[in-house]
């Protein structure tokens, strides 16, 4: 038990290794047919990353796609579906095996966000955002309280 049995087509497919295939109706978006993917994504056989791995592979190939769509005056953001939580201005992405995904950033005021969530659940959009204007060094109220208690 516990053998599953493949079509002669089902493992050619798995054989062939993973591929991407997109077409697009606008002719500013460049068709993607057999994509060449990063080597990492390639190397490893499919059945030998945890669900995570393979969702946080792909989420990093779709979102390096569309950040090549951008100018140099927007950024790579990702808004939430069914929530008020707004946009988070993506800064960071990972996995924690075998299925979580997390995605660190800021809001568009500089608040610090982090999505972590099941691969199960995962559905992302991108947003393009204007860039974040350089903003000075946060104002560390806590620092100043403690240096305040330390001279007095």
């Amino acid at each position: 038990m516990g053998d599953e049995i493949k079509t002669s087509a089902e493992a050619m497919e798995q054989a062939a290794g993973p591929r991407m295939h997109e077409v697009h109706t606008d002719d500013t978006t460049p068709n993607t047919r057999d994509q060449a993917l990063p080597k990492k994504v390639k190397s490893q056989p499919v059945d030998q990353k945890s669900p995570a791995q393979w969702a946080y592979e792909r989420t990093v190939v779709y979102l390096k796609k569309f950040e090549e769509s951008l100018d140099d005056q927007h950024e790579v953001a990702m808004g939430f579906v069914g929530a008020d939580a707004g946009v988070l201005r993506i800064e960071g992405m990972g996995y924690f095996d075998p299925d979580i995904v997390t995605f660190y950033g800021a809001d568009p005021t500089g608040a610090k966000m982090q999505l972590v969530q099941h691969v199960s659940q995962l559905s992302v959009v991108f947003r393009a955002l204007p860039k974040a204007v350089e903003q000075k060094a946060p104002n560390r109220i806590g620092f100043k309280l403690a240096q305040d208690l330390d001279t007095a």
